[in-house]
């Protein structure tokens, strides 16, 4: 996975991959190799080289994650690449339905809300892991849950749709 990341005023190019518990970090032209486990949502134990690192890492609204690492917080803007390319207009959804989909397999492992539920943009609405990272999905437009296409434990593979707002 290729992001791009913002913190403190600088870019950075990030890329990530996972072999069962270990992680393969390139941030901009240094690579790491860490293992990573998440104990509870939101806290991460991250080993290297025999010294372990506890961060937790915080999601506002707006996207930022603040990741505390060392007593120190870091506030990051995180993008990917690939979905900037289809996020069309930001006013795409306006009118209409919009679908959330998965972007890879995974599993249903919360789901946030019920049909019928009112929704700002950016609230969560259900949650999937996918290679042992959980991961919210949240609503892409201000409206109303029209229908959850999926139960909590559900399996489902890349780009299918999970639920619609409207």
């Amino acid at each position: 996975m290729k992001l791009h990341a913002e913190s403190n005023g600088k870019k950075h190019e990030i890329e990530l991959r996972r072999d069962g518990d270990k992680v393969f970090a390139k941030i901009d032209d240094r690579e790491y190799e860490v293992e990573a486990s998440e104990p509870e949502p939101g806290v991460f134990l991250i080993r290297q080289d025999n010294k372990i690192y506890e961060t937790a890492v915080v999601a506002s609204a707006d996207g930022k994650k603040t990741v505390s690492l060392r007593g120190i917080d870091h506030e990051i803007v995180l993008n990917d690449p690939k979905r900037l390319r289809g996020a069309g207009n930001t006013n795409e959804h306006a009118d209409g339905i919009a679908e959330i989909k998965t972007a890879m397999p995974g599993k249903v492992v919360r789901i946030l809300t019920k049909p019928g539920t009112a929704v700002e943009k950016g609230a969560g609405i259900l949650v999937v892991e996918a290679m042992k990272m959980q991961n919210e999905l949240k609503s892409p437009k201000a409206g109303a849950v029209k229908e959850i296409h999926v139960e909590e434990g559900s399996t489902v593979a890349a780009g299918d749709v999970l639920a619609t707002i409207e």
